[in-house]
C-alpha cells in the first residue's frame, strides 16, 4: 500500500510543480501517474548505477552531481512518457528539486508520519 501512496503522491506533487514551472508540461493525471512510475523506475534501476558510475565527480562536488543526475533521469523520463514536456536541462534541475520538496511535504503531512 505504501508504494501506491508515494506514486499517488508523486503523481499529485509532479501536477503541482508543472503549474509553478512553465518549462515543465504535464497532459493529464493518468500522464501524471505515468510520470511518477516511471521515475521510480528509472531512480530504482538506472540512477544506482549513474552515482557509482559518477561517484569521483559526485565526491568533487560534494554531492551536487547528484542534482545533475536526477535532471537527467527527468528529461529521460521526459524522452520515455507522451504527454510529459521538458524544455531544457534547467527546467528538468528545477523540477527534479521542487517535486522533491512538494512531495516530501505531502508525505510528511499524511498519516504514519509520527516517529512515536
Amino acid at each position: 500500500m505504501g508504494i501506491l501512496i508515494r506514486i499517488l503522491v508523486t503523481a499529485l506533487a509532479a501536477l503541482l510543480t508543472q503549474y509553478i514551472l512553465p518549462g515543465v508540461s504535464i497532459d493529464s493525471f493518468t500522464t501524471a501517474l505515468l510520470v511518477a512510475i516511471v521515475l521510480g523506475l528509472l531512480n530504482l534501476i538506472v540512477k544506482p548505477v549513474l552515482v557509482i558510475l559518477t561517484l569521483p565527480v559526485t565526491v568533487v562536488t560534494l554531492g551536487l552531481f547528484l542534482l545533475v543526475i536526477n535532471a537527467l533521469i527527468v528529461m529521460w523520463a521526459g524522452s520515455l512518457v507522451k504527454g510529459f514536456k521538458v524544455d531544457n536541462f534547467w527546467w528538468a534541475l528545477l523540477f527534479s528539486v521542487v517535486l522533491s520538496i512538494i512531495s516530501s511535504i505531502m508525505l510528511s503531512l499524511g498519516p504514519g508520519t509520527d516517529k512515536d
